[in-house]
């Protein structure tokens, strides 16, 4: 069963430490003790929260022993080298199609998953993440076709340009141009024009939650949903408690977030860009329903979390589900992990029923 969805109206990074209290005081002596013991409990009940699941500890000690570098002593091609030596189990069998469209800077590469139906699916247009420099179609092959078969929803997997060879906003431009391509020719893909949605993870869930928010504002194309597993969304600070707190050791590191975000963006200007940076939008109304994913022993959990607050501030219909125990990519290994199969069949759930026919 999937947790239970957390309310997105609290905080929910909360640091448990006792109260600063000095014995003699008007509090009393008893009360302090208490107030010490309470303390004691809290925090050793945080830890305990803290603790990573078993097959995450059993992951990150078999990731280790591959001799896998930090990516911020790699160039990029060194990165992109390493990214796609680390295989994961296949996916599926899934019927695909690889084909190319024009892109705002040349062929833009589309892998398309539909299962077997005879007639309109609903479409998920989805972007893979990488940190918007070491993603690609292949290493989330897996993924697209397990949401294909699981949703029975026809998947565009979309390899749009990295960085730093194309530096933002160009990987928001070829996300845009793609979707509106499938809604404009959803018929030749046999999906249903009315039910598109939009999703990704990590970098690909920033790039979701842009294309959301321009389809918003030029009113096309129209989309019912958005899957976001753990979105960047904040590149102008490093420094939330779940950075803090998971900041080494936990697969995706602090630094190497950094080290992404400087090859991703030109400059603060950038960084501020609600495209790059979701939470610095002035205006979320109006977006379609979302499910945001986050994991506990994620850098990003906090701002995927206080992302969800705000588009619950702004009165859209979100789901956020935070995983314990979970590390960054977590549902991209579903096939290691229970968490991430766990995840992967909540999305799934909440897909389908969004894609269903109205």
């Amino acid at each position: 069963m999937p947790p239970k969805p957390l309310p997105v109206s609290v905080t929910l990074s909360v640091a448990y430490a006792p109260r600063a209290v000095v014995p003699g005081t008007l509090v009393g002596d008893k009360v302090v003790r208490r107030r010490c013991l309470l303390a004691t409990w809290q925090a050793a009940r945080y830890k305990l929260a803290m603790a990573l699941d078993p097959q995450v500890k059993v992951l990150l000690h078999n990731l280790e022993g591959t001799g896998v570098r930090d990516v911020t002593t790699l160039s990029v091609a060194e990165a992109r080298a390493q990214r796609q030596a680390r295989q994961l189990p296949p996916g599926p069998d899934v019927p695909t199609e690889d084909r190319s469209i024009m892109g705002p800077g040349g062929e833009l590469p589309l892998r398309i998953y539909r299962p077997a139906s005879s007639g309109l699916l609903g479409g998920l247009v989805y972007f893979h993440g990488g940190g918007f420099v070491i993603g690609d179609l292949d290493g989330h092959d897996a993924l697209c076709r397990q949401i294909a078969l699981d949703a029975g929803c026809v998947v565009v997997s979309v390899g749009y340009r990295l960085a730093p060879e194309h530096k933002f906003p160009a990987a928001v431009d070829d996300s845009y141009l793609a979707t509106s391509w499938v809604h404009e020719n959803a018929d030749l893909l046999g999906i249903d024009h009315h039910r598109i949605a939009v999703g990704g993870d990590s970098a690909g869930g920033t790039l979701a939650t842009a294309v959301a928010r321009l389809a918003k504002e030029r009113r096309n194309p129209a989309l019912v949903f958005q899957l976001l597993f753990y979105p960047v969304t904040d590149l102008r600070s490093f420094d939330t408690p779940s950075y803090l707190e998971n900041a080494t050791g936990k697969f995706l590191t602090r630094d190497g977030m950094r080290w992404f975000a400087d090859h991703y963006v030109r400059d603060d200007q950038d960084r501020a860009d609600p495209r790059a940076s979701p939470l610095a939008a002035k205006n979320l109304i109006g977006l379609p329903p979302a499910l945001i994913i986050t994991a506990e022993h994620d850098p990003l959990r906090d701002e995927a979390e206080a992302y969800a607050q705000a588009l619950r501030a702004a009165h859209n219909t979100v789901t956020l589900s935070r995983y314990d125990g979970m590390i960054h990519a977590f549902v991209s290994m579903y096939a290691l992990l229970d968490g991430g199969r766990r995840a992967l069949r909540e999305a799934t759930d909440a897909l389908a029923q969004a894609l269903r026919p109205k």
